[in-house]
């Protein structure tokens, strides 16, 4: 029998503790028993390892005690210290690049038709591996023009302003009438005189590498009071030639910049024609013949993206392409529930586009640019991948970051597991401010 309580409802004796069940309706044994393999886990694969590593990182490399030393030389070892710092230039500059392209791409393609495809061809590189990134920028910042995108471009935009020389190892031989003139430079032996030919023989240029607008050298003939002549590759494949002779199969040294020299002066000066063929005025009479070093210097090769002023930039730029298109992708989410309301009332009272941005859309876009932020922030700090695949060893050390350090310290020639996990409890400090930061914002919205 039950006691009847004094509003005349019966009393419902309490549960056995056995029974007894949560504020979901469910028993705690039976949670206890599905959240069990979930926290094994989580003690196996990050409690334990983050104390062992605190542990470990008090201890030498051969596992005698060290104190302090481990910390110490993350602050004092020139190469750490590089790693600490470009790991400073990745938090705020990758981060901030990306999700600035990923707002202007959100915000410029939502009212064009073919928005959608231009969003799936800048987020497609998130499905590429960041091993597989890795690759496709080491080939594309190669130094060589032939073989990296990069200096490929770079050096025709080059090119188109300032046109590279044309024969950067021709000279002349012994047997020749020209001499070296200092600077680079090529001289005549003796002046030239009106009515006779001036010869300008040259050789090392392979006959690939002729200008393409190149002809077959013509003898030069004589020009009145100026000075013709002719300067040609003074070499005959085969062999059969004869030096300081234009023989038929010989091409002439198109474009070569010829100088008439009187008295340390200029007085005159031209170019050679496709044939090698040239003319200089009277006032060339009695001077000596000299081919500027501009002729022979080494062509444009572009930039050595992967040098060590170049290198860090380079691989930031191999993450931002990889990460636009996340942050474009969230912020368009943004964009789409986004009171539009808001934005048409701003037009009305006056305001322009750039304003309506400004003042509207990036406020109310506050939350999600923060939740991008936060992500990239966090991803950055463990970059490892990018860097160790992109950067060459000759450029390594400074192109460094911590995740990468902590790789080279731990298992490198001279592995020191000490040194490794001391740099991983520090990677660990510096992720989770950023953690704190995001756990609040969204305990904050979570309560609005």
């Amino acid at each position: 029998m039950t006691a009847a309580t004094a509003g005349g409802r019966p009393d419902r004796p309490a549960p056995p503790a056995d029974k007894r069940r949560s504020v979901t309706g469910t028993r705690k044994a039976v949670a206890a028993a599905f959240l069990l393999p979930a926290l094994v886990l989580l003690g196996a694969l990050v409690v334990y390892p983050i104390g062992y590593s605190v542990h470990r990182s008090f201890l030498d490399g051969s596992g005698g005690f060290a104190g302090l030393d481990n910390y110490t030389e993350i602050f004092t070892d020139d190469t750490i210290l590089t790693a600490v710092r470009n790991n400073a230039v990745w938090v705020v500059v990758a981060p901030t690049v990306a999700t600035a392209l990923g707002l202007i791409f959100a915000v410029l393609t939502e009212r064009v038709r073919w928005g959608t495809a231009f969003k799936l061809i800048v987020f497609m590189p998130m499905a590429i591996s960041m091993l597989a990134a890795g690759i496709i920028f080491r080939l594309v910042y190669e130094q060589d023009p032939q073989r990296g995108v990069a200096n490929a471009v770079w050096v025709g935009v080059h090119d188109t302003f300032d046109e590279s020389a044309g024969f950067p190892r021709a000279r002349p031989l012994p047997v020749h009438p020209l001499k070296a003139g200092g600077g680079g430079t090529f001289v005549t032996e003796e002046p030239v005189r009106a009515g006779s030919p001036a010869l300008l023989p040259l050789v090392g240029v392979a006959p690939g590498s002729m200008p393409s607008d190149a002809r077959p050298a013509r003898p030069p003939e004589p020009s009145g009071d100026g000075i013709a002549g002719t300067a040609w590759l003074d070499f005959t494949r085969g062999g059969g030639g004869r030096p300081n002779t234009v023989d038929p199969a010989e091409l002439g040294l198109a474009g070569l910049l010829v100088e008439a020299v009187k008295d340390g002066r200029v007085v005159a000066a031209t170019r050679a024609g496709p044939d090698g063929s040239f003319t200089l005025p009277a006032a060339a009479d009695g001077a000596l013949l000299r081919l500027p070093a501009e002729n022979f210097r080494e062509p444009y090769n572009g930039v050595n993206w992967l040098g060590p002023s170049l290198v860090t930039p380079a691989v930031i730029g191999s993450y931002v392409w990889m990460w636009a298109g996340f942050a474009m992708v969230l912020i368009a989410a943004g964009l789409a529930g986004m009171p539009r309301e808001l934005l048409e009332a701003a037009r009305v009272d006056g305001a322009n586009e750039w304003q309506v941005f400004r003042r509207v859309t990036v406020p109310l876009l506050a939350p999600v640019l923060a939740v991008v932020l936060v992500t990239l922030m966090i991803n950055v700090l463990k970059i490892f991948d990018l860097v160790f695949v992109i950067a060459p060893g000759s450029s390594q050390d400074d192109a460094n970051v911590l995740a990468l350090q902590l790789y080279r310290s731990s298992f490198g020639t001279d592995a020191n597991l000490g040194l490794g996990s001391a740099i991983a409890v520090l990677l660990l400090l510096l992720v989770l401010p950023v953690m704190i930061l995001n756990i609040r914002r969204m305990r904050r919205e979570g309560r609005r």
